[in-house]
């Protein structure tokens, strides 16, 4: 907003003495039109210095992606966005063979193990049990009477989540690529953190006999908002935030509608 061109500043009318002419040298007073410096922006300084924007879901440090903000009336919104306990997703990537001290690859290296014995059955077994368990653990924290024809309505919408607070829930967890040492996860999850993520790679090491840090986590989605959706630093201008803003109005509206009614 500072950066945009600003309007000319403000003129007043000054009396200032000027010398006569001829002989007398008379002193005499001329109406002249100045700037007032008060609107001058070394004066002022910036003309916008407050502006109010709220963050969505964080992201720690070490992890990237989409990160949603609110500006103005959106950060109303985000609290909406919040309240409809909306699922995140992220691809993971982790590494067999060694253990730290924050289930990262870049901490304080605990000890080595032995992989050979990994297949990708073996790892996409350990998935399916996660999977179930957390499956198990979503119809408990949200709520609903499995037998009822709600839950049914909103089992048929995907709307079958915990409407307030419980423990991190994965709804669905794939293997996208499978490479020793190396794999990628996709996880789709609800109320997490990057470090729980992180957690989970270090505990499929355990469950496979091995261990296992975590070398990325990338929030993907974050409900209606997708990798498309977000600007990079070199977007950062306000005709492509603009742009952005007036291009997700709709999906948010519609999203909140649907899930909050």
């Amino acid at each position: 907003l500072n950066a945009l061109p600003e309007r000319p500043p403000r003129q007043q009318i000054r009396f200032l003495p000027v010398p006569g002419d001829g002989e007398s040298r008379v002193t005499e007073l001329v109406a002249t039109r100045l700037p007032v410096l008060a609107d001058h922006p070394l004066v002022r300084g910036p003309r916008f210095r407050r502006l109010k924007i709220g963050a969505g879901h964080r992201l720690d440090v070490k992890a990237s992606g989409v990160f949603v903000l609110g500006i103005g009336h959106g950060n109303k919104l985000l609290t909406d966005r919040y309240n409809c306990h909306l699922t995140r997703v992220y691809t993971v990537g982790g590494l067999f063979g060694k253990a730290t001290d924050d289930f990262s690859d870049t901490g304080k290296l605990i000890e080595k193990t032995t992989f050979d014995h990994i297949t990708r059955e073996k790892l996409e077994r350990i998935l399916a049990v996660i999977q179930g368990t957390n499956h198990k653990a979503l119809l408990m924290h949200s709520n609903i009477d499995m037998k009822t024809q709600e839950a049914y309505e909103l089992a048929v919408k995907g709307l079958i989540r915990p409407m307030g607070k419980s423990p991190p829930i994965i709804t669905a967890i794939r293997c996208l690529q499978f490479t020793l040492p190396e794999f990628q996860l996709e996880i789709h999850c609800l109320h997490e953190t990057q470090q729980y993520l992180r957690k989970i790679v270090h505990e499929i090491g355990l469950e496979l006999k091995s261990s296992a840090v975590c070398t990325q986590v990338r929030r993907i989605r974050d409900g209606v908002f997708t990798v498309d959706d977000a600007l990079l630093r070199t977007q950062w201008d306000l005709q492509s935030i603009r742009n952005a803003i007036g291009n997700c109005q709709l999906k948010v509206q519609t999203e909140i509608e649907k899930t909050l009614g």
